[in-house]
């Protein structure tokens, strides 16, 4: 029978993660694009969140790593429990309500959106379909980005995390890669969730990476581009290498290039380690106030439904996920 869990200390991790995961977004985007060396020139280790960057944030402003997590989040919530266990069953309804929270948040105009999921959004609103053909061009870390809410919706539940992870993946990526790293990192999440200690991690990251070898880590290669095997490999490499997650955050994201969304994933799965109660609150401090209660108010709501779907594994009998305010 599966260890019963705590709704609080669940609900720290959780909200660690995805808040750990928007840290690492707005942290990130300053640098993005940029190199090592030309970040070393211009802020010798960059550590605050200051905004600017290619994209001219304010400070504390996220991009669509962010953003498109909140609106998957919010097309699983509008769902509910029905939606999910009649995806389940091989109903496309709720694949399409998440392809429709993709379009409104395309036709918001946010202040970025890759190559690939606009492709695959406009596919989708001017044919209907719920995934493309093959395409090796969909080897971004796209559908991986964003796939926290999923998570946390099916936390208790492996057959309906692989079968969410991948509808809202393909929805914008088809490419084995994308695939596979969307999968892994989902799986590294619920074991990070459900109190994962460091030396857990490195080895579930060992076992991994033997059965998907093209994500070596080891010698890792310094590259942090948006190809979906660049990305995992910076992330696997600096979370493994480092368990303090102000540590593991600040080697990710200056190492450039893709850094808002490495350092999203690194925030992400350091935060779920950690908790939220632990994340640096000079950090937290920086994001904007309505990011931070969209994502409480999101990560209650998500573990609420996987809680809903599986109130066995609760100790003791709760009648719902704490409140929490930052």
């Amino acid at each position: 029978m599966p260890e019963l869990l705590d709704p609080s200390v669940l609900l720290d991790r959780a909200l660690g993660a995805y808040l750990g995961f928007a840290i690492g977004d707005a942290l990130g985007a300053t640098v993005e694009f940029m190199r090592p060396r030309e970040i070393a020139l211009e802020y010798g280790v960059h550590r605050d969140i200051i905004g600017g960057g290619w994209l001219k944030l304010a400070i504390g402003q996220v991009t669509d790593d962010t953003t498109m997590s909140l609106a998957l989040g919010s097309a699983l919530l509008q769902g509910g429990s029905a939606a999910l266990v009649s995806h389940a069953q091989g109903d496309d309804t709720l694949v399409r309500s998440i392809g429709d929270a993709y379009v409104q948040w395309l036709k918001s105009r946010p202040v970025d959106c890759g190559n690939t999921c606009q492709r695959g959004i406009l596919r989708y609103l001017h044919e209907g379909t719920l995934q493309g053909s093959f395409n090796p061009g969909d080897g971004g870390n796209g559908a991986l980005m964003r796939n926290l809410p999923a998570v946390l919706a099916t936390l208790h539940d492996d057959t309906a995390f692989e079968r969410l992870s991948m509808a809202q993946a393909r929805l914008t990526h088809h490419h084995p890669l994308s695939d596979s790293a969307t999968l892994g990192m989902g799986r590294l999440l619920r074991l990070l969730l459900r109190g994962a200690t460091q030396h857990a991690c490195q080895t579930w990251v060992a076992q991994w990476i033997g059965a998907n070898p093209t994500f070596h880590i080891t010698p890792y290669r310094g590259r942090a581009t948006a190809y979906v095997v660049d990305t995992v490999q910076t992330v696997l490499h600096y979370l493994t290498l480092h368990d303090d997650f102000e540590a593991a955050l600040i080697a990710t994201v200056n190492q450039g290039d893709d850094a808002d969304t490495t350092g999203a994933l690194v925030g992400m799965l350091a935060g779920a380690r950690c908790g939220a109660a632990r994340l640096p609150q000079r950090w937290l401090q920086r994001l904007q106030p309505a990011i931070v209660r969209a994502i409480t108010d999101q990560t209650r709501g998500l573990l609420m439904l996987a809680q809903t779907l599986h109130p066995s594994l609760f100790d003791p009998p709760s009648t719902g996920i704490p409140n929490a305010s930052f």
